[in-house]
């Protein structure tokens, strides 16, 4: 009796071996991927050894993955020869798999605790160039430093150390530095000067004020020359950061016989330091210094702008002018050449110059890729109007409806269009800017899925399906970036994110960077209405009805604001999708009898919108009903705005818009009516130009 009941145990253990193992047959498979990834999270090694061993070929699609996860789990286990066999389907996938520079660097981990460092430093430096930075140098010293050759070890931890300095791996380096100095005596490479003056700046760029100046204050003395006196100098820098601007002053104003970059960039920290102490007859001698022993340094090119954006921001034309054209004239390549340019021409413009047409023509020859070049087309066009001459006018606004469809110009050019009835195009303006080299700019993407995006998309689904969301975005920005159809997988990454329109819209901005330019009829309706998103239209409509505003303006602001996030904070404290400061929001809530009011309601939408559009209703009234110069005031403050408001004799917006000095603030301002226009567009009565199904 107890050996049949021994053997019917058998049977029945047997029974259940086999049961389980046929569920496990028919267990799917990206449910276990779910499962063999959570077991690595949380450290469960053999339990995602043996899961993912089986994954690599019951998920061909994704095999890089499941190796990935197979490779981790040896490495977990100490199986380090197990792991490089682990990672070769990461290394055949095509398209390439976004796991590749990190199974570099797991494999060149696992031959070193294999003790094969050799075969470490081969792997990495074979492959360097994918490597992330500045893991991969890390890894690469501590490779050649268990091969015994401490001075490659030395100088693979010295790009680090002086590379990255704000980095965890460059804390690490600079211990294993100190090490190996002790340890090498007078075999150890020494630091290259420039590479430790590069570290001090870094910090000080970094904002590590009293770091950069400990090391600048120790390298002085083992520092010669040029890099001496840019150390030197730096000290200076270090207290002009540190708003110690006196003193930066008096140490900078000491310093005598330095190297000419060195002292280019001293007598900009002067200039910065006069400045700030309210010194103009200084400002002016030290541009006149500068003019005179640097006429070509690019500090002298920091402090003709420093000087005329100043002049700008109290509207002294006659002062910012002459700066200006200095820094288009002597530095024509120069990044900043294409806005002194422009101030120029628009301060012609506004004062009704005779020259101005001219000036405008001369900014879209020498710079037709600036962020002007709209703006000039349309004033070109309003001075053609004012020859009476619709043609050229014409011909002006349909370039900018065609090269700029989403941007702000082009939603003014558009409406003049318009007024200016069906005037046959200019012969003479087509040939005009026929002969201007516009940047070339895509006009119509691609959204039919080419074989690499198609694989990609593919595969990020079958991730998300298994809930592994961050790798299947993961998938969709590697291809994104390394330009595999990126306005396809943006939209997709969106679609991803549809339940979060904030991160939808981010996703958009940065990986289909050029979207405004392409026509809204080009793309299909839903990568617009991720781009332009409308949560919470229910209220937005509520409250700036009963407020008397646009529905379309409001949403346009709070995209500009917050991306339509209820969460935002910026910078400065602001909160919610109207970024109310919670100051203001107190005010508000007491005129509106908003009772129990705290900063943290002002992130519930409901409330935030409520206060929103009542404060851009209460700037309207203060500025007359203009919609400009209320939004300029939401940013920069109703003061401000009162003040730009006399700086000329507007004869419509867009003249007081391109005359706000605060490039963020005139940006905001366009944006805001651009997102507007679009809104209108997209989700009004009347649609207009309708994107494609």
């Amino acid at each position: 009796m107890e050996r049949k009941r021994a053997v019917w145990g058998c049977a029945a253990i047997a029974a259940t071996c086999i049961g389980t193992a046929l569920l496990s047959a028919a267990s799917d498979p990206l449910a276990d991927l779910k499962s063999a990834e959570s077991s690595i999270e949380s450290r469960n090694f053999s339990a995602a050894a043996s899961a993912a061993d089986s994954l690599v070929k019951r998920l061909p699609r994704l095999a890089d993955y499941a190796a990935w996860i197979s490779a981790s789990a040896q490495f977990g286990l100490t199986n380090y020869p197990a792991v490089e066999q682990a990672l070769e389907p990461v290394f055949k996938q095509s398209p390439a798999s976004p796991l590749t520079a990190k199974a570099y660097l797991l494999e060149a981990q696992a031959a070193l605790l294999k003790g094969v460092p050799a075969e470490a430093v081969e792997l990495l430096r074979k492959n360097y160039a994918a490597l992330t930075q500045p893991q991969g140098d890390l890894l690469l010293a501590q490779a050649f430093a268990a091969s015994g050759d401490q001075v490659s070890a030395a100088i693979y931890y010295q790009h680090d150390y002086y590379g990255y300095p704000t980095s965890s791996e460059a804390a690490t380096a600079g211990a294993e530095l100190a090490r190996l100095r002790t340890s090498m005596g007078a075999n150890y490479p020494p630091s290259l000067p420039n590479a430790m003056l590069a570290r001090a700046l870094k910090l000080l760029d970094a904002g590590q004020i009293k770091k950069a100046r400990q090391e600048l204050e120790a390298l002085i003395p083992q520092l010669g020359g040029a890099d001496r006196d840019l150390a030197k100098v730096g000290l200076g820098v270090a207290d002009y950061d540190a708003e110690e601007t006196a003193a930066a002053h008096r140490y900078l104003t000491s310093l005598s016989s330095l190297a000419p970059e060195a002292d280019a960039e001293r007598l900009y920290y002067v200039l910065q330091c006069a400045r700030r102490l309210n010194n103009q007859e200084e400002v002016d001698q030290t541009l006149d210094q500068l003019a005179h022993l640097y006429p070509a340094s690019e500090w002298r090119l920091k402090a003709l702008m420093a000087a005329a954006n100043r002049y700008l921001t109290s509207n002294q034309m006659d002062a910012y002018e002459p700066l200006y054209r200095a820094c288009y004239e002597t530095f024509p390549k120069a990044p900043e050449a294409a806005n002194c340019h422009w101030r120029v021409a628009w301060g012609h413009y506004l004062r009704r110059r005779p020259d101005a047409a001219d000036l405008l023509r001369a900014d879209l020859r020498l710079f037709p890729s600036s962020e002007s070049a709209s703006a000039a087309m349309y004033f070109l066009g309003r001075l053609a109007e004012d020859a009476h001459d619709p043609g050229a006018a014409r011909a002006y606004y349909a370039e900018i409806d065609r090269e700029y469809p989403n941007q702000y110009y082009a939603t003014l050019a558009r409406d003049q269009m318009a007024k200016v009835g069906p005037a046959p195009p200019s012969p003479q303006v087509i040939e005009f800017l026929r002969n201007i080299s516009f940047s070339k700019r895509s006009r119509v993407e691609d959204f039919k899925p080419g074989p690499a995006a198609a694989a990609r998309i593919e595969r990020a689904k079958l991730l998300q399906q298994a809930g592994l969301n961050d790798w299947a975005d993961q998938e969709l920005r590697f291809g994104a970036k390394a330009g595999e159809q990126p306005y396809l997988l943006a939209l997709q990454l969106a679609s991803f994110s549809s339940a979060k329109p904030d991160q939808a819209l981010h996703y958009i901005k940065a990986y289909a960077g050029g979207y405004l330019y392409v026509p809204l009829d080009s793309a299909p309706r839903q990568f617009w209405t991720f781009a332009f998103p409308l949560p919470y239209r229910t209220e937005v409509e509520s409250f700036s009805k009963q407020n008397g505003l646009d529905p379309f303006l409001m949403a346009a602001l709070i995209r500009q604001e917050s991306e339509f996030n209820p969460k935002a904070v910026s910078k400065t404290g602001a909160r919610g999708l109207a970024q109310i400061q919670p100051a203001t929001g107190r005010e508000l809530s007491r005129r509106l009898k908003v009772t129990a009011y705290s900063a943290a309601g002002l992130f519930q939408p409901g409330l935030n919108l409520q206060l929103g559009t009542y404060y851009l209703k209460s700037l309207l009234g203060q500025v007359g009903g203009r919609e400009d110069a209320a939004l300029a005031a939401y940013d920069a403050g109703l003061s401000r705005v009162r003040a730009w408001l006399t700086w000329g004799d507007f004869r419509e917006p867009a003249e007081f818009i391109e005359s706000i000095p605060f490039t963020e603030t005139r940006g905001y301002v366009q944006g805001i009516l651009r997102n507007a226009d679009i809104y209108r567009r997209l989700y009004g009565a009347n649609k207009g130009a309708s994107p494609a199904r």
